[in-house]
């Protein structure tokens, strides 16, 4: 089992910058991918990015690029999510997610609580 707990949403205005940070504990493979997704009111839960174990190679939301930065410290089981220039659009639910397999290539996902990001204009 993984337990993901999220920190550091919160009120900014256009153009700031935000630190979401998310700390896993249990049985966390170094294999496994992390990803940041975020939840607008109304719309369906979208991928903001993500960043595998192993290389520790990214994907990011066209929306996102060149303004957030995913990263993660393996040691400390932590992954992060930077973000700056914050538009109103950005406005949502942030969560975390782990992907794991397991030994017979099964996908287990396991989802933060989620932390609050609103973006005022």
């Amino acid at each position: 089992q993984v337990q993901l707990v999220e920190s550091g949403g919160g009120l900014v205005q256009v153009g700031g910058s935000l630190t979401l940070s998310c700390a896993a504990s249990g049985n966390i493979l170094s294999t496994d991918v992390m990803a940041w997704y975020r939840q607008a009111p109304g719309k369906q839960r979208e991928l903001v990015a993500n960043i595998t174990g192993g290389s520790s190679s990214s994907k990011y939301a066209d929306s996102v690029k060149g303004r957030f930065t995913v990263s993660r410290d393996h040691a400390k089981n932590m992954l992060y999510l930077q973000m700056n220039s914050l538009k109103p659009e950005d406005t949502a639910v942030y969560y975390c997610l782990v992907e794991q397999l397991d030994w017979v290539g099964d996908e287990h996902d396991y989802w933060g609580q989620g932390t609050q990001v609103t973006v005022s204009s």
